[in-house]
């Protein structure tokens, strides 16, 4: 079967649960309050590419490429990035919600995580160097060996991050975000 080069193409509005979403490659596209859920979008190749207000949730991520890709607004339940080929792998998130999410063993280097929902989200063994999360609520988020040196947690919550298993020289924590870095011990602490 031929591969499609589709490129500097809007899509709108559209359900790729009933009408799946060709394999090939995309480049420069825009993908707005599409329907995505549920669907395969294994070996599809990604770039420069802007998913905006769309449903992502549960969506199969076998050798998918991802370069240079903006996720806006969008719901992105249960994804696992860690099937996505590590080729250049890029993106940055806003506004979505990616509970349940797992990036293990994921090069995440300078991601930047803005206002996003990340509950029980697994980070395990993935490397977050230089990331900002800003905003994000973090609750049962798991972080273990994973190495978050240079990444900014100052604005963000309900972290627990053991500093003993993972490597956090030079992170940015708030004075507020201390109990999340002290959760293995069970002590209180007044702020």
């Amino acid at each position: 079967m031929e591969q499609k080069y589709i490129v500097e193409k809007d899509f709108n509005k559209n359900n790729f649960t009933q009408n799946p979403l060709s394999k090939g490659e995309y480049e420069n596209c825009n993908f707005i309050n599409c329907d995505f859920s549920n669907s395969d979008l294994s070996s599809i190749r990604f770039m420069d590419c802007l998913f905006e207000s769309c449903n992502l949730s549960m969506v199969k991520l076998i050798k998918t490429s991802f370069q240079n890709i903006k996720f806006k607004n969008s719901k992105m339940l249960g994804l696992h990035f860690e099937n996505c080929n590590e080729f250049s792998f890029s993106v940055n998130f806003e506004n979505c919600n990616l509970n349940h999410a797992s990036f293990y063993k994921t090069n995440l280097k300078k991601t930047i995580f803005k206002n996003i929902t990340l509950q029980e989200v697994d980070f395990t063994e993935s490397d977050l160097s230089s990331s900002i999360f800003d905003n994000c609520d973090l609750l049962k988020a798991t972080f273990e060996n994973t190495i978050i040196e240079k990444t900014d947690f100052r604005t963000s919550f309900n972290y627990s991050i053991n500093p003993e298993t993972n490597r956090i020289k030079k992170a940015k924590f708030a004075l507020n975000g201390l109990p999340g870095l002290l959760d293995k011990y069970d002590i209180e602490i007044d702020i």
